[in-house]
């Protein structure tokens, strides 16, 4: 029978700073990529067509690439070929003219196998609808944010410990929000929701640490241990789940499940390096005021 087994850190080799600089490194990172985003485009990460408006095109046709862009010229945002489908795209417009699109796809372009329209879907969003659920979006992340953090105070009504959970939270999301903008995961319902995800699986993840910590019988490294037993456990067991969604979606083409899996796999790697490394030497430094051990 299969068993996971927690293999248990040399952390008394280790200071306080050696534990936090790598995260804290990658956290840099991100924060920097997600500038260098803001900076050219104006938002943080790249942003579906929910929070931009416009419109979308589900095409299927002979025509390759090159037609495609020649047909419809600067009008076009952005193509995307459906995973596993050679004659699939989905083109992406500034324009909500979907009439005017609809007509240059099927006019301009060649139908697979006689049929008489290349055009399989299609979706528009109104600039005022998008900047409203963009506007609602922000505002759900930072309640849930918000709301993260005063559970941390109530539940241990001490700075440090609750400090680190909310900085490791914060982390947690700024990575794979970075990880986005690296692989052209675009800012939608979906993304959102699992970044709002990210943050439920962080304090989790950290609550669990903090609560053998500080307030379980045993020293600090046999608490540590214990912890890491169950929340190991849990985030690799997660992190295998979403992985194999990445997958199977990825060779169905369900683009939104693919990427959801994809960012919850990264948030949940990135939760792992946060909670046992800076979660844990803030929590050490706390524990042993100041002393590294």
């Amino acid at each position: 029978m299969f068993t996971f087994e927690i293999p248990e850190p040399p952390y008394d080799r280790y200071s306080n700073r050696q534990l936090a600089a790598v995260p804290l490194a990658v956290l840099a990172v991100a924060l920097l990529i997600i500038g260098l985003t803001w900076v050219v485009t104006g938002s943080p990460a790249m942003l579906g067509i929910e929070f931009t408006g416009g419109s979308e095109l589900t095409i299927e046709t002979e025509s390759d690439r090159v037609e495609i862009e020649e047909a419809f010229g600067a009008e076009l945002d952005s193509i995307q070929q459906v995973v596993g489908e050679d004659n699939q795209f989905i083109l992406r417009f500034d324009s909500t003219d979907i009439d005017s699109l609809r007509e240059t796809a099927n006019t301009e372009l060649t139908p697979v196998g006689g049929a008489d329209d290349v055009v399989e879907g299609e979706r528009v969003v109104s600039p005022a609808f998008a900047d409203e659920q963009q506007q609602l979006a922000i505002l759900a992340i930072a309640i849930a944010f918000i709301g993260m953090s005063l559970l941390a105070f109530v539940l241990f009504r001490t700075f440090i410990p609750s400090i680190a959970i909310v900085v490791s939270a914060f982390s947690d999301i700024m990575i794979p929000l970075a990880a986005m903008n690296i692989l052209d995961i675009p800012l939608t319902f979906g993304t959102v929701a699992a970044l709002l995800m990210l943050i439920g699986y962080s304090v989790d993840s950290d609550i669990l640490l903090n609560n053998h910590i500080l307030r379980r019988s045993g020293g600090f490294y046999e608490s540590t241990y214990r912890a890491m037993e169950t929340g190991v456990t849990m985030t690799v067991t997660s992190m295998a789940a979403m992985f194999a969604m990445f997958v199977v979606a990825t060779i169905f083409g369900i683009e939104i499940l693919s990427a959801i899996g994809l960012i919850l796999f990264i948030g949940l790697a990135a939760d792992l390096m946060n909670t046992y490394l800076l979660n844990l030497s803030m929590l050490r430094w706390y524990k042993f005021r100041g002393v590294s051990r």
